[in-house]
């Protein structure tokens, strides 16, 4: 027969490690400015001049270039990374799984 256990201690220092980085992540979002421009878009994903470019001239990318400038909405960067980021396509499935019902 399958038997575990858990320290009680471990646990919480778990949890309070995964919200301290929801809060953290959360900061970050609230914590810059509305509209990026180019070098505070790299700054913020450290990201160099060259995969700036090739992002900045990608049509799925959200840039705006009405400014004069390319500029991008922060908003729509942490949506296009959320629907970019491949961990969730690869775990979701898994994820399910471990989900007890």
């Amino acid at each position: 027969m399958f038997q575990s256990s858990f320290d009680q201690n471990a646990f919480q220092k778990l949890i309070n490690e995964a919200v301290d980085n929801a809060l953290k992540r959360h900061a970050v979002q609230n914590e810059v400015p509305p509209i990026l421009t180019r070098k505070q878009f790299m700054e913020l994903t450290g990201v160099g001049e060259t995969k700036c470019a090739e992002l900045f001239n990608r049509e799925d990318f959200p840039v705006c270039r009405e400014f004069g400038y390319p500029r991008v909405r922060t908003e729509k960067l942490f949506e296009w990374m959320d629907e970019h980021t491949n961990w969730v396509k690869d775990n979701i499935d898994r994820e399910s799984k471990l989900r007890v019902i």
